[in-house]
């Protein structure tokens, strides 16, 4: 399969959270090769460290941030030692979060602020950390991560899915907010993609088989789909393109 090249990605500052393994790593790994300048943070050391690495010994410019965005002070730190190492953000992908599953009955008020820390609040403070770059700048592009699962009315994890689908609201008031300012706010929407972690835990061959049925391509999603449609709405092709939800799911229904 051959992918694009998009020129005004070249030498582009990309910030992206979660980028150390799944969809987040595919994604440091794509903006690497279009020649962008990529700061990622994740909470893995070890992990983010070994990506920074390989990809910094094939040349490309890679800035590594061990954080743990629950804590937005360390996400603020994480995000000001970026731009100290690679300049104001042109590009932000609010990427990281953790769809564990859990019943309804069994969740705490802990349990439930907890799971709003990891899947949908830090995303605002990512964005108000880079937006004033932005601003300046008069452009720039963010894309933030939702889901099908609530699409889908899926159950068995109740909190993940209303952190989620509060992505695409947060999407288009920013997108109102920013757009005076050139900047674009749009939600890629994933499918069942077949990362590692999904791989370990939950891929079944009765699970994907059943998937399968419920999407108009029947083929599993890969993680490197996700990160091709953020290279597209991070670049200028994109630049009619905000408020919306670009859904990468196969046709599932």
């Amino acid at each position: 399969m051959s992918f694009a090249i998009y020129p005004s990605l070249k030498s582009a500052v990309v910030f992206i959270t979660g980028g150390a393994s799944g969809i987040g790593l595919e994604i440091v790994k794509a903006f690497a090769e279009q020649g962008s300048k990529v700061g990622f943070v994740d909470i893995d050391a070890d992990a983010g460290q070994a990506l920074a690495d390989e990809l910094k010994a094939k040349g490309a410019e890679i800035a590594f941030e061990r954080c743990d965005l629950r804590n937005i002070p360390d996400l603020q730190r994480a995000f000001a030692a970026l731009e100290a190492a690679l300049g104001p953000a042109g590009v932000l992908v609010n990427n990281a979060a953790r769809d564990d599953r859990h019943g309804w009955q069994d969740v705490t008020p802990e349990y439930y602020d907890e799971r709003i820390a990891v899947n949908l609040r830090h995303m605002l403070f990512a964005i108000q950390a880079v937006a004033p770059g932005m601003i300046k700048a008069k452009k720039g592009s963010i894309i933030n991560f939702g889901s099908n699962s609530w699409w889908q009315a899926t159950g068995g994890m109740p909190v993940y899915t209303s952190a989620k689908a509060a992505v695409h609201g947060m999407t288009r008031g920013f997108a109102r907010d920013l757009g005076p300012h050139g900047i674009r706010v749009n939600t890629v929407v994933p499918g069942w993609v077949m990362t590692e972690r999904q791989k370990e835990l939950w891929v079944t061959p009765e699970a994907l088989a059943e998937t399968m049925k419920r999407q108009c391509l029947p083929v599993p999603i890969e993680p490197v789909y996700l990160a091709r449609m953020t290279l597209f709405l991070a670049s200028d092709d994109a630049a009619m393109c905000t408020a919306n939800n670009y859904m990468v799911e196969a046709g599932s229904i």
